[in-house]
């Protein structure tokens, strides 16, 4: 006799259930990620149109805090001009980037491999990380001139510290297990650090970098704030110096939105490149 097929139905009730389960989750996810996007947006409409309301309501003087509506105006009118000076801000700004993460990333791998290097060298570094930016601008403009290299400089120190400390920590944080596993299976010193280390320091390096996208900019503003001509930082001491108030915020607007940018291509970076790292998700 041919048994009744009666398993089949529970089994087909728990794919239904499974099937039901996921598609909650996934909807869930989704409203999460949307919830993310436009309560930050939500939030900066909110500050923008009490900002509006508030400027003629108080009685604030423009000179001091302009209306946002104004600043949009100076936004449109004054774009050519506005992203002719984001140019070379954002081209320091890219360059001392590269430049002092990957010194950064150089010598963090020095003072792994050798002990005594991190021992000699690391209280140098911290003590030229504590030098404010604007006492290190006239050093550099100085030392290198008043072209765009000084600036670049100031992006790259600013950069630097962050990405040494993470990379350091990141390529020696790594468990005396893992090691021992990667000995047993005869690894060579070259496959314990690129498979095992380095592995192991790119969470920590894509915090750093991220961090560095933004102080990157800002080290470039203001290396541009000792005699250069062109630049963001440039722009806001011409409007300062001559109360334009409305082109000032309009200038911080502008590097705050190529700054912001910037960041969102690193943490793009990191989900493409982390995607097996849980907490880059």
């Amino acid at each position: 006799m041919v048994a009744p097929a009666t398993d089949t139905l529970p089994m087909s009730g728990a794919f239904a259930e499974d099937a039901e389960a996921q598609a909650a989750f996934a909807g869930a996810q989704r409203f999460l990620a949307w919830r993310r996007r436009l309560l930050p947006v939500l939030a900066v409409a909110a500050i923008l149109v009490l900002w509006e309301i508030a400027v003629p309501l108080l009685g604030i003087k423009p000179f001091i805090a302009p209306a946002p509506s104004a600043v949009a105006k100076v936004l449109v009118a004054k774009s050519g001009m506005l992203l002719s000076n984001l140019l070379p801000t954002a081209i320091e700004a890219v360059l001392g980037f590269l430049l002092g993460n990957a010194a950064a990333i150089l010598i963090a791998i020095a003072f792994v491999w050798k002990r005594t290097l991190e021992e000699a060298f690391f209280p140098v570094a911290v003590m030229v990380n504590t030098i404010p930016v604007v006492a290190k601008a006239p050093i550099l403009v100085l030392l290198l001139g008043n072209g765009m290299e000084p600036k670049i400089a100031i992006a790259a120190l600013i950069c630097f510290f962050p990405t040494l400390v993470n990379m350091t920590r990141g390529l020696r944080d790594v468990s005396p297990q893992q090691l021992e596993l990667m000995r047993i299976l005869s690894a060579s010193p070259r496959e314990v650090f690129v498979k095992l280390r380095l592995k192991n320091a790119l969470p920590y390096l894509f915090s750093a970098l991220k961090i560095a996208a933004s102080t990157a900019v800002i080290g470039a503003i203001v290396g541009e704030w000792i005699g250069a001509t062109k630049g963001i930082g440039a722009l806001i001491i011409q409007a300062t110096y001559n109360f334009d108030s409305p082109l000032l915020y309009a200038t911080i607007v502008v590097g705050s939105v190529f700054s912001a940018t910037f960041f969102g291509v690193i943490s793009w970076a990191e989900h493409r490149f982390l995607k097996w790292n849980v907490r880059a998700a």
